[in-house]
C-alpha cells in the first residue's frame, strides 16, 4: 500500500502553520472582541495573551512532535501516554468537530466578504478611546476570557504541521521550530493589525462591525481600495483553509492505519500520495456543520462554530500538555531531540489556563460548552464498538 512520504522542510512546515493561523480570524472577530471588551487595549492586551498561552502549548507540544513525527499528531501522543481509548476520542472530536467546524467557520468567513458593502467615514487617533473600560474588574476578567475564547481560535493554526509529522523532513528539528517560529509571526501580525483597527475605528466602532478589515480599509483607502483588501482577505481565508484541509485529514488516516475506524479511510492515492478517501469525508461533514450552524445572522454561526472548535480541542491540548509531564516519568528512554523549554513550568501553567477558560466559556456560555461535551463524549461508542480484539 502506498505511504506518505517525507518531503517538507523547514519553510514548508512554519508557512503550513503560519497560512493556517492567518486565516479569517483576524478580519472577523475583532469586532467581537471590541464588543467583549469596550476598549482599545484590553482588545490589544488579549492578543498578547493569546498569543503568550499558546506559545506555552507550541513549546510543550513540539517535544511531543519531534519525538514522535508520525501522522495524526495529537492523536498519536494521547494514544502513547494515556492509552488508546483517549487517543480516539481526540481523532474522534478532530474528525467530527474541531478541523470540520474549522472548515466551515473559515469558509463561511470566506462567503461574507465575497457580498459585502462600505460605511464608515474616517477616524484618528482618537478612536483609541477608551483605553480602558471602567466595569467591574470582576466582569472585566469574565468577558476577557470569553474574548480569548475568540483569539485562541485565531491561533489555533499552531498546531497543524503536527498531523503532518510523518511527511516533515529532519522532523526533530524542523516540528518544534517550526511550530515556535509560526506562533511568533502570528502573534507579531495580530497585535499590529488590532491596534491599526483600533487606530482606524474605535472600540465602539469595531464591536458594530461586521466586516472589520473592510471598514477599516474604507476608512484608509476608500471604496475602491477597500474592494481589493477585500479580495486578499478572501485569498488568505482559502489559502488558510487548505492548509487545514491538508493537514487534518491525516488524523482519521492514522486512526484507520490502526484499526479504529474503517480501513478504507486509510487509504493514498497511488499516484498524489494523499489519504484521499479521508479528505472526501472530512468535506462532507465540513459541509454539514455549515449547514446545521446557520443561525439569523452569520456572526453568530461564525462564533458558535468557533466556540464548539476552541472548547473541545482545549481539553485535548491540555491533556497534550499532561502528556509531556507523564511520559518523562513512564517512558524516560523515548529520544528527545527537543526538551519543552521551562520544563515542568510550561506545561503545568498551560494546564491551569485551559482548565480555566473551559470553566469560564462554561459559565458564560452554558449551551455550547454543553454541546461540545456532548460532541465529544459521542465517539466512546463508536470507540467500544470499532477497537481492535485485545
Amino acid at each position: 500500500m502506498p505511504e506518505l512520504k517525507r518531503q517538507l522542510g523547514l519553510l514548508d512546515s512554519t508557512m503550513i502553520n503560519v497560512g493556517t493561523i492567518i486565516a479569517s480570524a483576524i478580519f472577523i472577530v475583532p469586532s467581537a472582541i471590541a464588543l467583549e471588551l469596550r476598549a482599545s487595549l484590553p482588545s490589544i492586551l488579549v492578543w498578547v495573551a493569546g498569543g503568550g498561552v499558546s506559545l506555552l502549548g507550541a513549546l510543550s507540544v513540539a517535544e511531543l512532535g519531534a519525538a514522535m513525527p508520525k501522522a495524526g499528531g495529537i492523536y498519536v501522543y494521547l494514544r502513547e501516554a494515556y492509552g488508546p481509548v483517549w487517543g480516539f476520542l481526540y481523532g474522534w472530536t478532530s474528525g467530527v468537530v474541531i478541523n470540520p467546524a474549522s472548515i466551515a467557520a473559515i469558509a463561511l468567513g470566506f462567503a461574507t466578504y465575497l457580498v459585502f458593502g462600505f460605511v464608515l467615514p474616517g477616524g484618528s487617533a482618537a478612536n483609541l478611546s477608551p483605553l480602558w473600560s471602567d466595569a467591574p474588574l470582576v466582569r472585566q476578567i469574565a468577558s476577557f476570557g470569553v474574548a480569548l475564547v475568540a483569539v485562541l481560535w485565531a491561533y489555533d493554526g499552531w498546531i497543524e504541521v503536527t498531523y503532518v509529522g510523518g511527511e516533515v523532513k529532519d522532523p526533530e528539528r524542523n516540528l518544534p521550530r517550526s511550530i515556535v517560529l509560526s506562533t511568533l509571526i502570528g502573534a507579531a501580525l495580530y497585535c499590529l493589525v488590532t491596534a491599526s483597527f483600533a487606530y482606524v475605528l474605535s472600540p465602539a466602532k469595531m464591536a458594530g462591525s461586521s466586516l472589520v478589515a473592510s471598514d477599516a480599509a474604507q476608512v484608509t483607502l476608500g471604496h475602491a481600495g477597500a474592494g481589493l483588501v477585500a479580495a486578499a482577505i478572501m485569498i488568505a481565508t482559502i489559502g488558510s483553509n487548505n492548509g487545514i484541509v491538508l493537514t487534518a485529514a491525516r488524523v482519521p488516516y492514522a486512526m484507520a492505519r490502526d484499526g479504529l475506524l474503517p480501513h478504507w479511510l486509510g487509504g493514498v492515492h497511488p499516484r498524489f500520495l494523499t489519504p484521499v478517501p479521508s479528505l472526501a469525508v472530512q468535506g462532507v461533514i465540513s459541509i454539514a456543520l455549515t449547514l446545521i450552524s446557520t443561525e439569523p445572522s452569520w456572526k453568530d454561526s461564525y462564533s458558535r462554530l468557533f466556540t464548539y472548535v476552541v472548547l473541545a480541542e482545549f481539553v485535548f491540548y491540555a491533556m497534550s500538555c499532561g502528556a509531556v509531564l507523564r511520559l518523562r516519568r513512564t517512558a524516560p528512554h523515548l529520544p528527545r531531540p527537543y526538551k519543552t523549554w521551562g520544563y515542568p513550568v510550561t506545561p503545568i501553567v498551560f494546564i491551569l489556563f485551559s482548565l480555566w477558560l473551559v470553566f469560564n466559556t462554561a459559565r458564560e456560555q452554558p449551551a455550547d460548552a454543553a454541546m461540545s461535551a456532548v460532541l465529544i463524549l459521542a465517539g466512546l461508542p463508536l470507540y467500544f464498538w470499532r477497537r481492535p480484539s485485545p
